[in-house]
Protein backbone atom coordinates (compact mmCIF):
# COMPACT_ATOMS: atom_id res chain seq x y z
CA UNK A 1 0.00 0.00 0.00
CA UNK A 2 0.82 3.40 -0.51
CA UNK A 3 1.65 5.86 2.49
CA UNK A 4 -1.00 8.46 0.91
CA UNK A 5 -3.69 10.50 3.09
CA UNK A 6 -6.03 8.68 0.15
CA UNK A 7 -4.65 5.41 1.53
CA UNK A 8 -5.31 5.50 4.47
CA UNK A 9 -8.75 6.60 4.56
CA UNK A 10 -9.64 3.74 2.49
CA UNK A 11 -8.07 1.32 5.37
CA UNK A 12 -9.90 3.21 8.08
CA UNK A 13 -13.18 3.16 6.17
CA UNK A 14 -12.60 -0.63 5.91
CA UNK A 15 -12.43 -1.03 9.36
CA UNK A 16 -15.35 1.48 10.08
CA UNK A 17 -17.16 -1.11 7.55
CA UNK A 18 -15.99 -3.83 9.03
CA UNK A 19 -17.29 -2.73 12.58
CA UNK A 20 -20.83 -1.76 11.52
CA UNK A 21 -21.11 -5.41 9.65
CA UNK A 22 -20.27 -7.04 13.11
CA UNK A 23 -22.75 -5.76 14.74
CA UNK A 24 -21.29 -1.94 16.26
CA UNK A 25 -23.85 0.83 16.51
CA UNK A 26 -20.92 3.05 15.64
CA UNK A 27 -17.66 2.66 15.18
CA UNK A 28 -14.65 4.93 14.14
CA UNK A 29 -10.98 4.56 12.83
CA UNK A 30 -7.74 5.82 12.37
CA UNK A 31 -5.39 4.57 10.36
CA UNK A 32 -1.15 5.75 10.97
CA UNK A 33 1.35 5.34 8.60
CA UNK A 34 5.06 6.23 9.71
CA UNK A 35 8.18 6.34 8.35
CA UNK A 36 10.61 7.15 10.77
CA UNK A 37 14.86 7.55 11.19
CA UNK A 38 16.73 7.89 14.29
CA UNK A 39 20.30 8.38 14.89
CA UNK A 40 22.49 8.38 18.17
CA UNK A 41 26.27 9.44 18.12
CA UNK A 42 28.62 9.07 21.07
CA UNK A 43 32.12 9.78 20.51
CA UNK A 44 33.54 9.17 17.07
CA UNK A 45 30.73 6.62 16.18
CA UNK A 46 27.17 5.97 15.27
CA UNK A 47 26.46 3.53 18.44
CA UNK A 48 22.46 3.43 17.59
CA UNK A 49 20.62 3.43 14.41
CA UNK A 50 17.04 2.88 13.84
CA UNK A 51 14.61 2.94 10.82
CA UNK A 52 11.33 2.05 10.23
CA UNK A 53 8.11 2.15 8.66
CA UNK A 54 5.17 1.20 10.83
CA UNK A 55 1.54 1.05 10.05
CA UNK A 56 -1.17 0.38 12.18
CA UNK A 57 -5.33 1.14 12.77
CA UNK A 58 -6.66 1.90 15.42
CA UNK A 59 -10.51 1.24 15.52
CA UNK A 60 -13.19 2.64 18.33
CA UNK A 61 -16.23 0.82 18.70
CA UNK A 62 -19.26 1.43 20.58
CA UNK A 63 -22.00 -1.68 20.75
CA UNK A 64 -25.37 -1.12 22.88
CA UNK A 65 -28.26 0.94 23.13
CA UNK A 66 -28.35 4.80 22.71
CA UNK A 67 -27.76 6.31 26.02
CA UNK A 68 -25.94 3.60 27.85
CA UNK A 69 -23.32 1.92 24.73
CA UNK A 70 -20.42 0.18 25.60
CA UNK A 71 -16.83 1.26 24.38
CA UNK A 72 -13.60 -0.40 23.42
CA UNK A 73 -10.77 0.70 21.30
CA UNK A 74 -7.90 -1.77 19.98
CA UNK A 75 -5.54 -1.38 17.86
CA UNK A 76 -3.79 -3.66 15.41
CA UNK A 77 -0.49 -3.73 12.54
CA UNK A 78 -2.42 -6.23 9.91
CA UNK A 79 -4.15 -3.82 8.07
CA UNK A 80 -5.07 -7.14 5.50
CA UNK A 81 -8.72 -7.14 4.11
CA UNK A 82 -9.55 -10.22 6.22
CA UNK A 83 -7.69 -9.68 9.42
CA UNK A 84 -9.76 -6.19 9.81
CA UNK A 85 -12.54 -8.10 9.00
CA UNK A 86 -11.39 -10.33 12.40
CA UNK A 87 -10.04 -6.83 14.18
CA UNK A 88 -13.38 -5.48 13.80
CA UNK A 89 -15.34 -8.67 15.39
CA UNK A 90 -12.98 -8.92 18.06
CA UNK A 91 -13.56 -5.32 19.17
CA UNK A 92 -17.12 -5.03 19.08
CA UNK A 93 -16.97 -8.15 20.78
CA UNK A 94 -14.94 -6.47 23.08
CA UNK A 95 -17.21 -3.68 24.06
CA UNK A 96 -19.95 -6.10 25.08
CA UNK A 97 -18.19 -6.93 28.20
CA UNK A 98 -17.63 -3.36 29.28
CA UNK A 99 -20.48 -1.53 31.19
CA UNK A 100 -22.86 0.39 29.43
CA UNK A 101 -21.59 4.55 29.85
CA UNK A 102 -24.29 7.66 28.75
CA UNK A 103 -21.59 9.46 28.27
CA UNK A 104 -20.11 7.48 25.27
CA UNK A 105 -20.51 7.88 21.75
CA UNK A 106 -19.05 9.41 18.89
CA UNK A 107 -18.69 13.20 18.56
CA UNK A 108 -21.81 15.31 17.89
CA UNK A 109 -21.94 16.23 14.15
CA UNK A 110 -19.41 19.42 13.72
CA UNK A 111 -20.31 22.30 12.17
CA UNK A 112 -17.31 22.37 9.62
CA UNK A 113 -16.03 19.18 8.45
CA UNK A 114 -12.16 18.56 9.22
CA UNK A 115 -9.89 19.87 6.55
CA UNK A 116 -7.38 17.71 5.71
CA UNK A 117 -6.35 20.35 2.54
CA UNK A 118 -5.69 23.34 4.99
CA UNK A 119 -2.21 24.99 4.53
CA UNK A 120 -1.44 24.08 8.05
CA UNK A 121 2.61 24.26 7.32
CA UNK A 122 3.19 20.87 8.59
CA UNK A 123 4.77 18.19 5.51
CA UNK A 124 7.60 19.77 5.06
CA UNK A 125 9.31 17.85 1.72
CA UNK A 126 12.70 18.32 3.34
CA UNK A 127 12.37 15.83 5.32
CA UNK A 128 11.60 12.56 3.05
CA UNK A 129 13.90 14.22 0.82
CA UNK A 130 17.23 14.33 3.09
CA UNK A 131 19.47 11.18 2.46
CA UNK A 132 20.65 9.01 5.17
CA UNK A 133 24.04 9.58 4.69
CA UNK A 134 23.36 13.39 5.15
CA UNK A 135 22.02 12.59 8.30
CA UNK A 136 24.68 10.41 9.93
CA UNK A 137 27.00 13.49 9.00
CA UNK A 138 25.13 15.27 10.99
CA UNK A 139 24.63 13.20 13.91
CA UNK A 140 28.55 12.93 14.20
CA UNK A 141 29.21 16.43 13.42
CA UNK A 142 27.21 17.33 16.08
CA UNK A 143 28.63 14.98 18.94
CA UNK A 144 32.49 16.89 17.53
CA UNK A 145 31.42 19.65 17.46
CA UNK A 146 29.88 19.61 21.14
CA UNK A 147 32.76 18.19 22.32
CA UNK A 148 35.33 20.55 20.44
CA UNK A 149 33.89 23.58 22.60
CA UNK A 150 35.81 22.93 25.96
CA UNK A 151 38.17 20.21 26.75
CA UNK A 152 36.34 19.93 29.96
CA UNK A 153 33.66 18.01 27.70
CA UNK A 154 34.99 14.92 28.04
CA UNK A 155 31.92 12.45 27.73
CA UNK A 156 27.79 12.84 26.35
CA UNK A 157 25.05 11.09 26.80
CA UNK A 158 24.61 11.40 23.37
CA UNK A 159 24.13 13.37 20.42
CA UNK A 160 20.57 12.58 18.17
CA UNK A 161 18.94 13.25 14.77
CA UNK A 162 15.25 12.10 14.21
CA UNK A 163 12.76 12.62 11.67
CA UNK A 164 9.53 11.07 10.53
CA UNK A 165 6.87 11.56 7.93
CA UNK A 166 3.21 10.45 9.06
CA UNK A 167 0.49 10.01 7.27
CA UNK A 168 -2.98 9.95 8.72
CA UNK A 169 -6.91 8.64 7.04
CA UNK A 170 -9.45 8.52 9.76
CA UNK A 171 -13.08 7.88 9.01
CA UNK A 172 -16.23 7.08 10.94
CA UNK A 173 -19.54 6.45 10.86
CA UNK A 174 -20.94 9.81 11.04
CA UNK A 175 -19.81 10.17 7.63
CA UNK A 176 -16.22 11.87 8.80
CA UNK A 177 -13.66 11.55 6.00
CA UNK A 178 -10.30 13.05 6.23
CA UNK A 179 -6.70 12.55 6.10
CA UNK A 180 -3.25 14.40 6.35
CA UNK A 181 0.72 14.36 5.98
CA UNK A 182 2.79 15.84 8.54
CA UNK A 183 6.28 15.76 9.22
CA UNK A 184 8.99 16.93 11.91
CA UNK A 185 13.04 16.55 12.11
CA UNK A 186 15.06 17.37 15.31
CA UNK A 187 18.21 17.36 17.00
CA UNK A 188 19.92 17.33 20.15
CA UNK A 189 23.00 17.32 22.12
CA UNK A 190 23.66 15.77 25.78
CA UNK A 191 26.91 16.81 27.38
CA UNK A 192 28.69 15.73 30.14
CA UNK A 193 31.50 16.96 31.79
CA UNK A 194 33.51 16.45 34.80
CA UNK A 195 33.41 19.57 37.65
CA UNK A 196 35.90 18.70 40.17
CA UNK A 197 34.59 15.31 41.69
CA UNK A 198 30.90 16.17 40.31
CA UNK A 199 29.67 14.90 37.02
CA UNK A 200 27.66 17.32 35.34
CA UNK A 201 25.17 17.00 32.51
CA UNK A 202 23.09 18.84 30.68
CA UNK A 203 21.07 19.06 26.81
CA UNK A 204 19.72 21.33 24.67
CA UNK A 205 17.88 20.45 21.44
CA UNK A 206 15.91 22.17 18.43
CA UNK A 207 12.47 20.37 16.74
CA UNK A 208 10.73 21.84 13.79
CA UNK A 209 7.87 20.38 11.00
CA UNK A 210 11.49 21.10 8.78
CA UNK A 211 14.78 20.83 8.85
CA UNK A 212 15.13 24.02 7.38
CA UNK A 213 13.54 25.05 10.37
CA UNK A 214 15.66 23.27 13.38
CA UNK A 215 18.27 25.17 14.29
CA UNK A 216 21.96 24.41 12.72
CA UNK A 217 24.00 21.81 14.24
CA UNK A 218 26.99 24.32 15.51
CA UNK A 219 24.38 26.57 17.64
CA UNK A 220 22.74 23.10 18.78
CA UNK A 221 26.59 21.96 19.82
CA UNK A 222 26.91 25.13 21.32
CA UNK A 223 24.15 25.70 23.46
CA UNK A 224 24.47 22.61 24.82
CA UNK A 225 27.71 22.99 25.80
CA UNK A 226 27.02 26.32 27.39
CA UNK A 227 24.46 24.78 29.28
CA UNK A 228 27.11 22.19 30.94
CA UNK A 229 29.54 24.78 31.08
CA UNK A 230 27.76 27.96 33.04
CA UNK A 231 26.73 25.29 35.76
CA UNK A 232 30.70 24.53 36.41
CA UNK A 233 31.45 25.23 40.58
CA UNK A 234 27.48 25.22 41.03
CA UNK A 235 26.84 25.33 44.79
CA UNK A 236 23.83 25.63 46.90
CA UNK A 237 22.76 28.82 48.62
CA UNK A 238 21.10 30.11 51.74
CA UNK A 239 17.23 29.30 52.01
CA UNK A 240 15.13 32.84 51.17
CA UNK A 241 11.88 34.07 49.05
CA UNK A 242 13.57 35.68 45.89
CA UNK A 243 12.03 36.18 42.28
CA UNK A 244 12.30 33.53 40.35
CA UNK A 245 13.18 33.09 36.35
CA UNK A 246 12.33 30.48 34.87
CA UNK A 247 14.10 29.53 31.24
CA UNK A 248 12.04 28.90 28.58
CA UNK A 249 12.46 25.08 28.33
CA UNK A 250 11.86 24.97 32.15
CA UNK A 251 8.80 27.46 31.75
CA UNK A 252 7.34 25.14 29.45
CA UNK A 253 7.55 22.25 32.30
CA UNK A 254 5.81 24.36 34.05
CA UNK A 255 3.25 24.88 31.91
CA UNK A 256 2.54 21.21 31.77
CA UNK A 257 1.30 21.46 35.32
CA UNK A 258 -0.95 23.84 34.68
CA UNK A 259 -2.28 22.12 31.14
CA UNK A 260 -3.08 19.15 33.76
CA UNK A 261 -5.31 21.26 35.74
CA UNK A 262 -7.31 22.93 32.53
CA UNK A 263 -8.13 18.45 31.79
CA UNK A 264 -11.43 18.02 32.04
CA UNK A 265 -10.44 14.48 32.52
CA UNK A 266 -8.90 15.84 36.00
CA UNK A 267 -11.06 18.27 36.64
CA UNK A 268 -14.28 16.01 36.33
CA UNK A 269 -12.92 13.64 39.43
CA UNK A 270 -12.06 17.22 40.87
CA UNK A 271 -8.35 16.60 40.58
CA UNK A 272 -7.76 19.87 39.50
CA UNK A 273 -6.84 23.35 41.84
CA UNK A 274 -8.59 24.95 38.89
CA UNK A 275 -12.17 23.15 39.05
CA UNK A 276 -14.91 25.07 39.56
CA UNK A 277 -12.92 28.42 38.71
CA UNK A 278 -14.25 28.47 35.28
CA UNK A 279 -14.43 33.15 35.30
CA UNK A 280 -12.30 33.66 38.21
CA UNK A 281 -9.32 35.67 37.80
CA UNK A 282 -6.33 33.90 39.67
CA UNK A 283 -3.62 34.79 37.29
CA UNK A 284 -1.77 38.29 36.94
CA UNK A 285 -2.74 39.91 33.77
CA UNK A 286 0.37 39.02 31.83
CA UNK A 287 -1.04 35.46 31.97
CA UNK A 288 -2.85 34.57 28.51
CA UNK A 289 -2.59 30.85 27.44
CA UNK A 290 -3.49 29.38 24.47
CA UNK A 291 -4.27 26.11 22.93
CA UNK A 292 -3.92 26.41 19.16
CA UNK A 293 -4.40 23.17 17.07
CA UNK A 294 -4.13 25.21 13.37
CA UNK A 295 -1.04 27.46 14.60
CA UNK A 296 0.92 27.30 11.11
CA UNK A 297 3.67 24.70 11.42
CA UNK A 298 2.84 24.19 15.05
CA UNK A 299 4.41 20.88 15.73
CA UNK A 300 0.96 20.03 17.59
CA UNK A 301 -0.68 21.40 14.59
CA UNK A 302 -3.38 19.18 13.18
CA UNK A 303 -7.01 19.71 11.15
CA UNK A 304 -8.34 17.68 12.94
CA UNK A 305 -8.12 15.60 16.43
CA UNK A 306 -7.83 11.71 17.13
CA UNK A 307 -11.83 11.94 17.41
CA UNK A 308 -12.08 13.58 14.09
CA UNK A 309 -13.12 17.02 15.69
CA UNK A 310 -11.66 19.72 13.63
CA UNK A 311 -9.09 21.93 15.80
CA UNK A 312 -9.29 25.22 16.88
CA UNK A 313 -7.83 28.02 18.86
CA UNK A 314 -8.95 27.86 22.15
CA UNK A 315 -7.86 30.95 24.82
CA UNK A 316 -7.65 28.93 28.10
CA UNK A 317 -6.26 31.81 30.21
CA UNK A 318 -7.03 35.82 29.27
CA UNK A 319 -4.97 38.27 31.25
CA UNK A 320 -5.23 35.67 34.40
CA UNK A 321 -8.85 35.04 34.13
CA UNK A 322 -9.74 31.38 33.31
CA UNK A 323 -12.28 30.95 30.24
CA UNK A 324 -12.58 26.90 30.08
CA UNK A 325 -10.97 23.70 30.29
CA UNK A 326 -9.67 21.37 27.07
CA UNK A 327 -12.17 18.80 26.34
CA UNK A 328 -12.51 15.59 24.03
CA UNK A 329 -15.59 14.47 23.21
CA UNK A 330 -16.33 12.26 26.16
CA UNK A 331 -15.59 14.71 29.04
CA UNK A 332 -17.36 17.62 26.99
CA UNK A 333 -20.65 15.46 27.22
CA UNK A 334 -19.72 15.05 31.04
CA UNK A 335 -19.29 18.45 32.02
CA UNK A 336 -22.28 19.67 30.00
CA UNK A 337 -19.67 21.45 27.10
CA UNK A 338 -18.37 20.95 24.08
CA UNK A 339 -15.20 19.18 22.22
CA UNK A 340 -12.46 21.59 22.38
CA UNK A 341 -11.08 19.47 19.61
CA UNK A 342 -7.99 18.02 21.99
CA UNK A 343 -8.84 14.35 21.99
CA UNK A 344 -5.86 12.64 21.95
CA UNK A 345 -5.34 8.33 22.07
CA UNK A 346 -8.44 8.27 24.25
CA UNK A 347 -7.93 11.04 26.33
CA UNK A 348 -7.05 14.79 26.36
CA UNK A 349 -3.83 16.37 24.97
CA UNK A 350 -2.45 19.64 23.91
CA UNK A 351 -1.93 20.60 21.10
CA UNK A 352 0.05 23.86 21.05
CA UNK A 353 -0.80 24.48 24.53
CA UNK A 354 1.50 28.10 25.32
CA UNK A 355 2.03 31.44 27.15
CA UNK A 356 1.64 34.17 24.85
CA UNK A 357 5.50 35.84 24.62
CA UNK A 358 6.25 39.40 26.09
CA UNK A 359 7.58 42.04 24.50
CA UNK A 360 11.39 41.90 26.02
CA UNK A 361 14.43 39.41 25.59
CA UNK A 362 15.75 37.35 28.36
CA UNK A 363 18.47 39.38 29.31
CA UNK A 364 16.48 42.17 29.72
CA UNK A 365 14.14 40.31 31.75
CA UNK A 366 16.86 39.05 34.28
CA UNK A 367 18.60 43.23 33.81
CA UNK A 368 15.08 44.24 35.55
CA UNK A 369 15.96 41.69 38.38
CA UNK A 370 17.91 43.41 41.27
CA UNK A 371 18.26 39.64 43.09
CA UNK A 372 16.95 36.05 42.05
CA UNK A 373 17.64 32.66 39.92
CA UNK A 374 17.33 32.01 36.72
CA UNK A 375 16.37 28.35 36.81
CA UNK A 376 17.70 26.34 34.05
CA UNK A 377 16.89 23.11 34.93
CA UNK A 378 14.34 21.16 37.86
CA UNK A 379 14.47 17.88 38.77
CA UNK A 380 12.12 15.29 40.08
CA UNK A 381 7.61 15.47 40.08
CA UNK A 382 6.13 16.84 43.04
CA UNK A 383 3.07 18.94 42.11
CA UNK A 384 -0.06 18.35 43.70
CA UNK A 385 -2.84 18.15 41.48
CA UNK A 386 -5.62 19.35 44.09
CA UNK A 387 -4.25 21.94 45.72
CA UNK A 388 -1.74 23.47 43.41
CA UNK A 389 1.46 22.71 45.40
CA UNK A 390 4.54 22.92 43.55
CA UNK A 391 7.83 22.23 44.79
CA UNK A 392 10.81 21.24 42.24
CA UNK A 393 14.49 20.36 42.94
CA UNK A 394 16.55 23.04 40.64
CA UNK A 395 19.73 24.18 39.32
CA UNK A 396 20.73 27.89 37.63
CA UNK A 397 22.34 30.97 38.41
CA UNK A 398 21.74 33.05 40.98
CA UNK A 399 20.69 37.10 39.88
CA UNK A 400 22.60 39.96 41.25
CA UNK A 401 21.93 43.57 40.49
CA UNK A 402 20.65 42.65 36.86
CA UNK A 403 23.22 40.27 35.88
CA UNK A 404 24.23 36.65 36.33
CA UNK A 405 25.98 36.03 39.13
CA UNK A 406 27.19 32.83 40.44
CA UNK A 407 25.66 28.93 39.46
CA UNK A 408 23.78 27.27 42.10
CA UNK A 409 22.67 23.35 42.24
CA UNK A 410 20.96 21.48 45.36
CA UNK A 411 18.17 23.84 45.74
CA UNK A 412 14.81 23.16 45.64
CA UNK A 413 12.15 25.77 44.45
CA UNK A 414 8.37 25.93 45.91
CA UNK A 415 5.14 27.95 45.73
CA UNK A 416 1.51 27.40 45.05
CA UNK A 417 -0.06 27.70 41.74
CA UNK A 418 -2.84 29.53 43.17
CA UNK A 419 -1.28 31.55 45.77
CA UNK A 420 1.99 32.61 43.99
CA UNK A 421 2.81 31.21 40.97
CA UNK A 422 -0.22 32.20 38.43
CA UNK A 423 -0.60 35.68 40.52
CA UNK A 424 3.15 36.00 40.88
CA UNK A 425 3.90 36.06 36.93
CA UNK A 426 5.42 39.78 36.33
CA UNK A 427 7.44 39.87 33.35
CA UNK A 428 7.42 37.38 30.10
CA UNK A 429 10.21 37.04 27.51
CA UNK A 430 9.81 37.14 23.99
CA UNK A 431 11.67 33.87 23.12
CA UNK A 432 8.53 31.80 22.96
CA UNK A 433 9.69 29.05 20.25
CA UNK A 434 7.27 26.51 18.93
CA UNK A 435 9.25 23.10 19.09
CA UNK A 436 6.41 20.84 21.19
CA UNK A 437 2.93 21.01 21.88
CA UNK A 438 3.77 22.55 25.40
CA UNK A 439 6.36 25.75 25.38
CA UNK A 440 6.36 28.79 26.76
CA UNK A 441 8.49 31.79 26.34
CA UNK A 442 10.79 32.21 29.45
CA UNK A 443 8.83 33.96 32.69
CA UNK A 444 9.70 35.59 35.75
CA UNK A 445 7.61 34.57 39.31
CA UNK A 446 7.53 37.61 41.90
CA UNK A 447 8.71 35.40 44.47
CA UNK A 448 8.98 31.29 45.73
CA UNK A 449 11.11 29.57 48.62
CA UNK A 450 14.47 28.96 47.27
CA UNK A 451 15.64 26.56 49.95
CA UNK A 452 19.09 25.74 49.91
CA UNK A 453 21.79 25.19 52.62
Amino acid sequence: MTDSPGAAIEIAERGVRAALAAGARQAEARCTIARRFSARAREREVDKLEQSTGRGLSLRVFAGEPGALRRATLTTSDLEPDAIERFARRSVEAARHVAPDSNAGLPEPAATSPDGSADLRIDAPDVAARSNDDKLDDVLALEREMRAVDARIDNSNGSYVSDAVVTVGFASSAGVRAGYRSTNASRSAHPVGRDGETKRTASYGTAARSWAECESTAEVAKRAASRLLTMFGAKAIPTQKMPVIFERDVAASVLGDVFAAVNAANVAVDNSYLADRIGEKVGSDRLTLIDDGRLPGGMGTSPFDDEGVPTQRTVVFERGVLKTYLYDTYYARKLGARSTGNGSAGGIGPNNFYLEPGTMSLDQLIAQTKRGLLVLAIIGFATESASGTYSRGAAGVLIENGELATPVDGVTIASNFITGILPGIDGVANDLRFDGPIVSPSFRVAEMTVSGE
